[in-house]
């Protein structure tokens, strides 16, 4: 396949990174359009047989290592024309990167960490600081609806653990909406099967019936969420869960729905 096929589907997104990154349409393209350069005075560097997407980022990555990169107060945009909430100006260059391609593009911590030349060790370190970060602009309280007492001590020692506040733990669909009533959170962690055999689901779409705000399905249970119908879950988590993907999820949530700061 052509490379030019191969690298096209990924450009958009490629962009958006670059400037997210830079914080200006014109420096976040000249970045892309260095990229596309090197790729078309060296092919090998675009090897067939792996991961294009991530081998286009990693490419682009090395670029705006090797050449300064101008953190304007815009860098951090999540689309061009629209900035984040968060000023992000005070996260070193390669903590940024991190959270970009975490938060942003989706990758995984490891694949975030190959991306970057980095240890994962470290890529996790720095997106505990850029997330301390977002936490310290926009602490925000979270409800956490999840009958298994373990999970839910779990869930809840991460959340504040990331400088956010637990307005509680619910164990049934009544629990949860009397708690999201009397606590008004920014943010909910939802299981899907309840302590008496209600539904996470129905708990969760009383509550999106009566406010707007991002919800995070943590379930063993996810085709049951996977139907068609309301809620269609932005955020989903299987069980056994990793933790570091509930930490970027709650980020990407808090990235992309800014009223969860007016909810804290």
């Amino acid at each position: 396949m052509p490379i030019s096929d191969r690298i096209g589907p990924h450009l958009p997104a490629l962009r958006r990174y670059a400037r997210a990154l830079t914080g200006t349409q014109s420096s976040g393209d000249a970045y892309v359009a260095a990229t596309l350069e090197t790729i078309l005075i060296d092919p090998s560097t675009m090897p067939e047989g792996q991961d294009d997407k991530a081998r286009l980022f990693g490419l682009l990555s090395r670029i705006i290592s090797s050449l300064p990169v101008s953190m304007s107060r815009a860098a951090g945009a999540i689309a061009p024309g629209k900035e984040t909430p968060f000023d992000l100006s005070g996260v070193p260059p390669l903590g940024r990167q991190a959270l970009l391609l975490a938060t942003v593009e989706g990758f995984s911590v490891e694949k975030t960490a190959e991306i970057l030349k980095a240890d994962a060790a470290d890529i996790r370190d720095l997106l505990d600081a850029a997330f301390a970060e977002i936490a310290a602009q926009a602490e925000t309280g979270i409800m956490i609806i999840e009958d298994e007492p373990l999970i839910a001590l779990d869930l809840a020692h991460m959340v504040a653990g990331m400088g956010h506040r637990v307005t509680g733990i619910a164990r049934t669909q009544a629990e949860a909406e009397t708690l999201w009533s009397d606590s008004r959170p920014g943010l909910v962690l939802a299981d899907v099967k309840l302590a008496d055999g209600s539904s996470g689901i129905d708990a969760v779409n009383t509550i999106l019936s009566r406010t707007d705000i991002p919800v995070i399905f943590i379930t063993a249970y996810p085709e049951k969420l996977l139907t068609g119908e309301r809620p269609e879950p932005a955020f989903l988590v299987s069980k056994p869960f990793n933790p570091e993907q509930v930490k970027v999820l709650i980020n990407q949530a808090l990235l992309f729905t800014p009223q969860t700061r007016a909810a804290a």
